[in-house]
């Protein structure tokens, strides 16, 4: 697999289409740590890493409003393998006007667009979610 990424976020977008309560995927530190960050936001409800295995997997559980529709609008990868999206901290881009977030890979760690303006920070934009 080329993109890990992708793929993680992939499952995220088929389980909402298909309605699931969650989803598994292969765990990584980069992967536990963009979860944590939609959890943060609001945007899943939790998830878990499971170490059994070679990998271990990470468990997904999806947010979901009283007339079943997902607290996830869309999601988009932005920087691929291919074509690598870096900025700077005065192009960090607005997802849906504030609506949404951007995920960014920064000197500082995984983060979103609005703590990597604080601090004043550029970097690899990883996705967006809305």
């Amino acid at each position: 697999m080329t993109d890990p990424i992708a793929d993680f976020l992939t499952r995220i977008r088929n389980a909402i289409i298909a309605r699931k309560a969650q989803t598994q995927a292969p765990a990584s530190k980069i992967k536990a740590k963009i979860a944590e960050i939609l959890q943060q936001e609001g945007y899943i409800a939790g998830f878990a890493v499971n170490e059994t295995g070679p990998q271990g997997t990470i468990t997904v559980n999806l947010r979901y409003d009283g007339q079943h529709r997902s607290a996830i609008e869309g999601v988009r990868r932005v920087s691929t393998p291919g074509q690598r999206t870096y900025v700077n901290r005065d192009s960090i881009p607005k997802v849906r006007s504030g609506l949404g977030v951007a995920i960014l890979t920064t000197s500082r760690g995984i983060m979103t667009d609005r703590e990597a303006r604080k601090q004043g920070l550029g970097g690899e934009v990883i996705c967006e979610v809305w």
